[in-house]
């Protein structure tokens, strides 16, 4: 059996267990069955600054939302960002990082959203999705950090 290293097995181990879903009010969807979703990768640190300069802290409604939860870092910075428009019934799959990637399917009023780790899917889950709301899957990641996968739905 090969091995993988173990922040990565443990962040998605610990997503397993600890999936959030922050809710904000809905509104109705979009008459043509289509969904704008924006996805991120997110670095949860107790560090004010982030090693890579090329990391910007994550905009004010998800730092809210990050604060609300039960979660013990206080910085939380954007790694990658990617902008997805699903048609009804519509899949499609992004890299967020050379070892992270996540699959959503549109399914009307709902996602089914999966993600990856080293190309194995590590965590499958149906959930409702209305317009305004945001899904939060993350874990534990080395040296008391965490790497969070935020869906907000836009449209």
């Amino acid at each position: 059996m090969t091995s993988r290293p173990n922040h990565f097995a443990n962040l998605f181990l610990a997503t397993i267990c600890s999936v959030a879903l922050l809710l904000v009010p809905a509104s109705a969807s979009s008459a043509s069955g289509g969904m704008k979703l924006e996805v991120q990768l997110i670095w949860g640190t107790n560090d004010s600054k982030s090693p890579d300069e090329k990391h910007k802290e994550v905009e004010s409604e998800v730092r809210k939302k990050l604060e609300d939860l039960p979660l013990k870092w206080s910085h939380y910075f954007l790694v990658k960002s990617k902008k997805l428009d699903l048609a009804a019934s519509e899949m499609k799959k992004e890299t967020l990082s050379d070892k992270c990637s996540v699959e959503v399917k549109n399914l009307g009023t709902s996602i089914e959203v999966s993600l990856f780790g080293h190309g194995e899917r590590l965590v499958k889950r149906t959930q409702a999705f209305p317009k305004n709301e945001i899904l939060v899957l993350g874990g534990n990641a080395p040296n008391s950090t965490s790497w969070l996968v935020v869906l907000k739905r836009i449209e």
